[in-house]
Order: structure tokens, then sequence, then C-alpha cells
């Protein structure tokens, strides 16, 4: 009995360690390392962001997101220029750096920039939770891939065209399901388009982000600049 019992086991171990991981079983591994409670969903808080370039100024952006209420709001201070672009619900503010405010809502081509800014800092920070987006089409092969001398699991992800063009592939370790690389391409073309190293983490409101982004060009690993994150 016990030797049948043994066997039982080995037979059930090999099956387990032969299983392929599915892509959606490695976003949601991913997702509970990141955002182990389901923050994101309700997530109100800020954070500040200071971006570093080669030969460039710095640059400070204070990010205040809550979803619930559909607000978002970046005040950036650079070169001792002080500038904010805002949305609450439809309506949208910005100013420029002479301090004219101006006041329309998020229809108006004038505020096209200021949606972008919105969905550019909701959707890096929100990842990998913002890859259940509707819009969002995750090949179902999980890639394993070396990258940097390490090895990881590799989901494809390409997008509604409405959302947006760029195919991007993101980089998980394989066991602790941590986001550490991404990267686009402008199409086919894997010369194309950046890779983002994401070194250390920070805790805001419960959900592990990047505390340093570094971006890099695919084509030539030309450095591009250092985004670090700073908790409110």
């Amino acid at each position: 009995m016990k030797t049948i019992f043994t066997f039982l086991l080995i037979c059930i171990s090999f099956t387990i360690v032969g299983q392929t991981v599915t892509a959606n079983q490695v976003l949601e591994k991913a997702i509970a390392y990141h955002d182990p409670q389901g923050n994101w969903q309700t997530f109100a808080g800020g954070f500040t962001v200071v971006l570093e370039t080669p030969g460039g100024k710095e640059r400070k952006s204070t990010i205040s997101i809550n979803l619930p209420e559909q607000y978002f709001n970046v005040s950036t201070i650079q070169d001792g220029k002080i500038s904010f672009r805002e949305i609450r619900a439809t309506n949208c503010r910005f100013s420029n750096e002479d301090t004219t405010t101006t006041e329309t809502t998020t229809s108006d081509e004038t505020c096209e920039r200021t949606v972008m800014f919105k969905n550019y800092y909701t959707y890096l920070y929100g990842l990998p939770m913002k890859l259940k987006d509707s819009g969002t089409h995750i090949d179902p092969i999980v890639q394993k891939k070396n990258f940097k001398g390490k090895e990881y699991l590799v989901l494809k992800v390409t997008y509604d065209e409405a959302v947006g063009s760029d195919i991007w592939q993101f980089y998980f370790d394989p066991t602790t399901y941590a986001m550490e690389v991404y990267q686009f391409f402008k199409g086919p073309d894997e010369t194309t388009g950046e890779y983002i190293l994401l070194t250390d983490e920070v805790e805001v409101q419960g959900i592990k982000m990047p505390k340093d982004r570094a971006w890099y060009y695919n084509k030539d690993d030309g450095y591009l600049g250092t985004d670090k994150l700073l908790q409110e």
C-alpha cells in the first residue's frame, strides 16, 4: 500500500512540474504579487515621480489619482516653472508654464494632452492590473525569454486600434511573478520602440509599484532616462 501511495505522489509531482502555465495564470499570479489585496480598482492616492535624463534638467511630477471619483491631477515643476493638468470626470483644467489656466472638457481637442498624461500615468503605475482592461489582447502562449542574463516568463500584448497600435511584452520573474521589465515595439520591427527596466519597489496604497524605471532604446540600448518614484 505504501509503495502504491509513493508511486501516486511521484506521478502527481511529475504532472504538476510538467504542466504549462497559461497566460491568464501568469497574469493572475503577477497581480496577486503586485496588488495582493485588490486595491487598484478603488485606488485613491498619490505619489511623486522625479525624471532624470542625461544632460537634462530634473522634472518633478506629483500625481494624484482617485479612480472611483474619476479624478486625476499631475503638477509638474521643471526649471523653476510650475504647471498642472487635471481631469475630474469629463471636466478638464490645465495650465501652461506662464500660469495661464484653461478650463474645458475631455472631449475638446485642447484637452488631448491632459488625457494623454492621465492615461500614461494610470497605465504604467497600474500595471500589471491594467492588462485586464477591455481592448487588451494577451497572446495565450507564454514565452520564455532570456533578457539581460535572466530567464523570464513573457506575455505579448496588443490592443484595439482605438487603444493603441504598439506591441508590448511584459517580463515576469518565473518564481515570484514580479514584473521586472516591459518593452514595446512600433509594429513587428523589434528594433523600434523602447524597453524599460524596473528595479526596487515602493508600496503605495498596498500596491507594489516600481521605484525606478530606466528607459532604453531597443535599437542600440541608448539610455533615455529614469523615473524615480517617491511615496507621498
